[in-house]
């Protein structure tokens, strides 16, 4: 028995002085005071000489292959700060397109507010966990506060609910899912249920769509009238004939600002045709939707609140970093009810009946606190300045398409509503396709702005996406004479 007891001692003494030993070795982890106080100053000066930087360096830079730099194995030894951030800077930093640029103009700009980044570094730190109200109520409680005031913004009522997602497509696939599920469309129904969009749709609904098991449903492309908005009397026929033929129509998807020409679909009148015949109306409001904050732009987003569900993005409207997202349901009974689970070591958490935690209501369980990157701006600076921004974003995109259109040769699409300009240049002879595919390419090659393209109706075009904070009337002229000294060289070579 004194043998058994001794060799117990000599098996908890190994074990014990095991667990000191990796604990020794594992406390590089946690490193203390003053090591994190030079830490966050070596990264605050990489951020402050970044930022100081900002307005004179490019809003594109081509590839040269600098990435290849991280190509390094990841050692057992420790690395050295000064070290890495110079990696970043070179590897990183230095290519691509710089979003954090107010020449930034092609596709539709993200944000980066520097509050937002005081936001993330607190939430990290801190690392609490929104996505049950059990484990955090307040950062939960902010992030449902968030969510009261987009659908207050929207128009929403009392009931409505939402969630904050990584971004559009996430809150796309959780507001498809949320309509299957009301809507009842099992998998038996899918071949004969019919989904109503246009060409324009952004291209996550159709991804969504595949993802939450609807491939099969009978996709209609509701044509669109000469400025871009889906054909309201195209789309009641559709489903009349669809109707005829023994299929379920349940779904349209609208856009309230779509990415190639920024249009807004006529909500209102979308809407009354989804009431007449019991379909779900889903509305993409991922780029448009905050301009909701400004006169301009609620005069152009009427009818949000008669959508089911609705989408935004506030790295896009709110100017937050990459990864801010949002998704409304006008009833959260819906939501709740499509996004239900059941798991035994949950058991701790406490539903209380129409009290939903983030989780409750979200595809994703383990989640980030995303609330204090939005919450934290909206205090520090107040509504104000955002409503000006998006309203000065209206205008700098008229302001362009007004300019260009008195210059000889460019060929215009419709007055942005938003901020969206799609234009391009015909020139006398020679194919237009190319030469404006060569004109994008010299603006690129300038790397001060950067403009995207795009085709409509088979041309190739190009697009002025003005969303940036740090976009303002400079840069907008920047790009009228860039392209103007542009056609002035081509003729000249010509």
């Amino acid at each position: 028995m004194d043998s058994l007891i001794t060799d117990n001692v000599q098996t908890d003494f190994k074990m014990l002085d095991k667990i000191r030993q990796l604990e020794k070795a594992s406390a590089g982890l946690d490193p203390n005071t003053s090591l994190r106080r030079k830490m966050t100053a070596q990264a605050v000066d990489y951020a402050e000489s970044f930022l100081y930087k900002l307005p004179e360096m490019n809003a594109f830079e081509a590839d040269r292959g600098c990435s290849r730099l991280l190509e390094v194995p990841f050692d057992e030894e420790a690395g050295d700060l000064s070290d890495l951030l110079e990696m970043l800077d070179t590897a990183v930093i230095c290519e691509g397109i710089n979003a954090a640029s107010g020449g930034q103009m092609g596709y539709i700009p993200g944000g980066g507010m520097f509050p937002s980044a005081l936001g993330d570094f607190l939430a990290d730190v801190t690392n609490r966990y929104s996505g049950i109200s059990f484990a955090s109520p307040g950062a939960a409680k902010m992030e449902q506060e968030l969510v009261r005031w987009m659908a207050q913004l929207v128009g929403y009522p009392a009931s409505a609910g939402g969630d904050l997602t990584s971004g559009g497509s996430i809150a796309n696939l959780t507001a498809i899912v949320t309509a299957r599920e009301t809507q009842g469309i099992r998998a038996r129904d899918v071949e004969n249920s019919c989904v109503y969009m246009t060409s324009d749709t952004h291209h996550c609904i159709d991804k969504a769509l595949r993802t939450a098991g609807l491939a099969e449903c009978k996709k209609q492309l509701v044509p669109m009238d000469n400025n871009f908005k889906m054909d309201v009397p195209a789309l009641e026929q559709l489903i009349q004939e669809d109707i005829a033929s023994g299929l379920r129509p349940w779904l349209i998807t609208a856009s309230a600002g779509t990415t190639d020409t920024g249009a807004v679909d006529p909500v209102s009148e979308i809407a009354k045709v989804a009431e007449k015949h019991g379909l779900w109306l889903h509305v993409d409001a991922a780029y448009g939707g905050f301009f909701m904050m400004c006169s301009e732009g609620r005069q152009v987003l009427q009818g949000l609140d008669k959508a089911h569900s609705i989408v935004l993005d506030p790295h896009k409207g709110m100017f937050l970093p990459y990864g801010s997202g949002a998704v409304l349901v006008r009833d959260v009974k819906w939501l709740a009810q499509a996004q239900t689970y059941q798991a035994d070591y949950m058991q701790d958490v406490r539903v209380t009946e129409g009290q939903y935690s983030p989780a409750d209501l979200s595809l994703e369980l383990t989640r980030p606190f995303r609330g204090l990157r939005f919450w934290l701006p909206l205090k520090l600076f107040g509504l104000a300045p955002f409503r000006a921004a998006l309203a000065e974003k209206i205008w700098l995109a008229r302001y362009f398409h007004e300019q260009l259109e008195k210059i000889p040769g460019w060929e215009l699409g419709p007055y942005p509503e938003l901020s969206v300009v799609t234009f391009r240049y015909v020139p006398e002879q020679g194919d237009a396709d190319a030469f404006n595919e060569r004109l994008v390419e010299a603006v690129r090659a300038d790397g001060k702005v950067f403009i995207s393209s795009t085709r409509i109706n088979g041309k190739f075009v190009l697009r002025l996406a003005v969303l940036h904070f740090r976009t303002h009337l400079d840069r907008v002229d920047y790009v009228l004479s860039l392209l103007q000294r542009l056609l002035l060289h081509r003729q000249r070579c010509d």
